[in-house]
């Protein structure tokens, strides 16, 4: 998730109602597991060695960042929510000994609190970040924890190159509202948000280099699980097909391919820790 403003109407109402077709791919996301999980262990390892007793994964996904929630803090009461059902049951499967419930975070009503919420590369989904962010803090316990990472990668040739296609004739009308930001806003932002409703902030960025094989086949494979979902979610199947293969031209101008066919793909993550 990235931004300034929000993300589309129509991922957003499919997201908040799980009766809807779920738009969310459990498989496709676990594909990069392991470079997925570098942000998790890079998040949990800043998380002070506070008591942690109850925590939440928020936006847990198929249950990746939860298992390796539950390995940091073994003690703690874990559970999680996400939004997608195909996720949740991804999840169940994974950790059948762990609460997982389908629940959109804006809908979010739990009145339990919490040691710590933890929330990976879920937060930029979410629109509303100047209520969103007091509302989960008031969730903490004192001494409590407030663990995001989000993507900051709005402004790469990923992400840059979908809106640049998307506004071609053949797909713009379809393709207005995923070319939205979507709800991510710079680190002072949060710096000047959250500092007076917490005893300690901790902010800081990450780029990652992701070796692919594969060249840009790899990188769209990558963003088919993430950024790439609103854009296919509007398109028919022979839409998405012709939208990909002309994103793919131009990812293969923009990046690197060595002779091997690895491409090396840059991912800025931006990391919150906060305690109240």
């Amino acid at each position: 998730m990235e931004h300034l403003l929000y993300f589309t109407d129509n991922l957003n109402k499919k997201n908040m109602d799980t009766n809807k077709t779920d738009t969310w791919s459990a498989g496709q996301y676990t594909k990069f597991e392991n470079e997925r999980n570098r942000p998790v262990t890079d998040l949990l390892n800043h998380i002070p060695a506070n008591t942690i007793s109850k925590a939440i994964d928020i936006g847990c996904g198929p249950g990746n960042s939860t298992e390796l929630l539950k390995a940091r803090f073994p003690n703690a009461h874990v559970s999680g929510i996400d939004s997608s059902a195909d996720m949740i049951q991804a999840a169940k499967k994974r950790l059948p000994n762990i609460q997982f419930d389908v629940v959109d975070i804006t809908q979010w009503q739990d009145t339990e609190t919490y040691d710590l919420i933890f929330a990976n590369a879920a937060l930029q989904w979410v629109p509303d970040h100047v209520d969103l962010f007091p509302k989960l803090i008031q969730k903490l316990n004192k001494g409590g924890v407030l663990a995001v990472q989000m993507p900051d990668n709005f402004e790469e040739p990923t992400h840059r190159l979908m809106r640049t296609v998307a506004c071609e004739d053949q797909w713009k009308d379809k393709l207005l509202n995923a070319t939205k930001r979507v709800a991510r806003e710079g680190a002072d932002w949060y710096y000047a948000n959250l500092r007076d409703k917490v005893t300690t902030i901790d902010i800081w960025r990450t780029t990652y280099f992701h070796p692919l094989q594969g060249g840009a086949k790899a990188i769209i494979e990558w963003l088919k699980g993430t950024g790439l979902r609103p854009y296919l979610n509007a398109l028919n199947e022979n839409k998405q097909l012709s939208f990909l293969d002309k994103y793919e031209e131009e990812l293969s101008k923009a990046y690197h391919i060595f002779d091997d066919g690895t491409v090396l793909l840059p991912f800025p993550r931006l990391f919150i820790v906060a305690v109240k």
